[in-house]
């Protein structure tokens, strides 16, 4: 059965799909509750919901703005059900988001940001350029310039360290997006690296970014 998708405004989301999105993932040290995501609906403009028939497969939140001055798309608290579909559920999300990003910028390359807490989640920017940060790159100062401005839009809690582009937490929720692996193990170690010493339950997070060109985006069209 294929994906269904669907991105609307966040003031159309009901109580009823917020706690949908409250059950899809629990008994983790990552999970939003019907408060937490209240609040999100609140914060963002669009909310995306990926449905695998009746059952909800996965959702995020996000907005379409400029940062900088440069056309973006920020990714707010996301998750995806524990399942084998789940790769699949977030590369659906991620088309959808960017799908509506080239109709807002177009013939522009376009920044795609998010916080993450699982080397998995880097899965959605498997269609992007210049992912920061990444394993045997080092960032430059336009690099972290960009860490700090996503920092200060993402209203992170806790401290923000832009050489290394975490968020250390202060007990509370990062609203990352939460997407793990089916196998873990397959992970590449130096991916892996780059979430040395998390504390999730803390709310750690890596800010992450990437350039979705001009040209793979008009391919969405």
């Amino acid at each position: 059965m294929a994906l269904e998708v669907e991105t609307k405004d966040c003031t159309a989301l009901s109580d009823a799909e917020i706690s949908e999105m409250a059950e899809l993932v629990t008994g983790e040290n990552v999970h939003f509750d019907v408060g937490h995501l209240s609040k999100q609906r609140d914060a963002w403009v669009l909310i995306t919901h990926v449905r695998d028939g009746a059952k909800l497969s996965a959702y995020g939140f996000c907005t379409l703005e400029r940062v900088g001055g440069d056309p973006t798309v920020l990714m707010g608290a996301g998750a995806t059900r524990r399942s084998a579909r789940r790769d699949s559920a977030l590369r659906a999300m991620m088309t959808d988001q960017l799908r509506r990003a080239v109709l807002a910028f177009p013939d522009e390359d376009v920044l795609v940001a998010c916080q993450m807490a699982d080397p998995a989640a880097f899965t959605a920017f498997k269609p992007l350029d210049r992912v920061v940060p990444r394993p045997g790159y080092e960032p430059n100062g336009e690099d972290r310039a960009w860490g700090r401005r996503l920092a200060k839009r993402f209203d992170v809690q806790g401290e923000y360290k832009a050489r290394e582009f975490k968020v250390y937490g202060d007990g509370g929720p990062s609203f990352v997006l939460n997407h793990t692996a089916p196998r873990p193990e397959k992970i590449d170690p130096a991916m892996t690296g780059l979430f040395d010493g998390f504390d999730t339950a803390n709310g750690d997070a890596l800010i992450a970014f990437g350039w979705a060109s001009r040209e793979d985006l008009a391919k969405l069209l």
